[in-house]
């Protein structure tokens, strides 16, 4: 039996390299918007981040995603990054890292 590749991807944040379901994807679309994508599958330019609040946080104070996507960004995206990221480390503690 195969064993299956896990596809990894780089935490924009900090450069690591992470299995892809530990990681949150950010899209940016044509139009310009930056948004979360839970699904992984939104069409556009997508960057990732770990699950971890204080990784989070620090994308905020260093307006990660605002010098990846050249776009300004407002503090409530960034926030609504940080609750998401809160949900999904909590869910993950729960039921463990498969889950997404």
């Amino acid at each position: 039996m195969k064993k299956r590749k896990v596809p990894m991807r780089k935490d924009i944040v900090t450069g690591e390299m992470m299995p892809k379901r530990q990681l949150i994807r950010v899209v940016k679309n044509k139009e310009g918007e930056v948004t979360l994508d839970p699904t992984g599958k939104k069409s556009g330019r997508g960057a990732y981040i770990a699950v971890d609040v204080e990784i989070a946080k620090r994308a905020k104070e260093e307006k990660t995603f605002e010098k990846a996507f050249h776009v300004k960004l407002n503090n409530s995206f960034y926030d609504e990054l940080i609750q998401y990221t809160d949900h999904l480390q909590a869910r993950q503690a729960l039921f463990g890292n498969n889950e997404k």
